[in-house]
């Protein structure tokens, strides 16, 4: 493959991964009652809305050719949980709803996948393409879930924690979010970030692969 085909391999399922993350939290947050995200524009899954040059674009592939996978973030679509009738358990949802669109991604890429394998020859281009971008797409995903479903603030995951624990332990440990995000960096600084989420991520792949007879 030429170098605009292999761009394009990785940059798709990447792009739509974090943009769809992103645009997720806004839709569920607008059910909610909070238009904030509407209103500037982010209830979309256009990538220009949500990249980040640094967190998108740059650190994806630093660690591409550091550990192996793909990692990075979009800017974080603003919440105001003010408009929420019950804001830990509401913006609990919120966070789940990032992580959750990851999950449908990593089956859709599935689906592309089968697709190639199944129904396209399998020597042509475009098989070689969708091939590409599924793999890619699952593996990107499985990274983005689950590392937002860690229990750590300000991941989602430590928003979901936050909404199902007693409001007076909750307010705790929301101001220790600071700290939770020196704690990612320091992980993902020292390469023991690759080391917690490459299982997870290799035993989630796995178990698509195994339920489609892939694997």
């Amino acid at each position: 493959m030429n170098l605009i085909q292999t761009i394009l391999i990785y940059a798709i399922p990447i792009l739509l991964a974090v943009s769809l993350h992103e645009s997720a939290h806004g839709w569920i947050a607008h059910l909610l009652g909070d238009s904030t995200a509407k209103q500037l524009g982010r209830l979309t899954a256009n990538p220009l809305k949500h990249i980040d040059p640094v967190g998108t674009v740059l650190i994806p592939i630093v660690m591409v050719m550091l550990i192996g996978f793909p990692f990075g973030w979009a800017k974080p679509v603003p919440v105001d949980v003010r408009n929420f009738v019950s804001p830990l358990k509401d913006m609990a949802l919120v966070a789940l709803a990032g992580p959750l669109a990851n999950l449908l991604m990593a089956i859709f890429w599935l689906l592309v996948l089968l697709v190639s394998l199944r129904l396209l020859p399998q020597t042509s281009g475009l098989a070689l393409m969708l091939k590409g971008m599924a793999v890619v797409g699952i593996q990107i995903n499985a990274v983005l879930m689950i590392l937002n479903l860690l229990p750590v603030p300000p991941l989602d995951g430590g928003r979901i924690v936050t909404g199902v624990l007693p409001s007076n332990i909750a307010v705790y440990f929301i101001k220790y979010e600071m700290i939770g995000m020196w704690v990612v960096i320091f992980l993902l600084a020292s390469g023991n970030l690759g080391k917690i989420l490459t299982p997870l991520v290799k035993a989630f792949q796995l178990k698509l692969y195994s339920i489609s007879g892939l694997a």
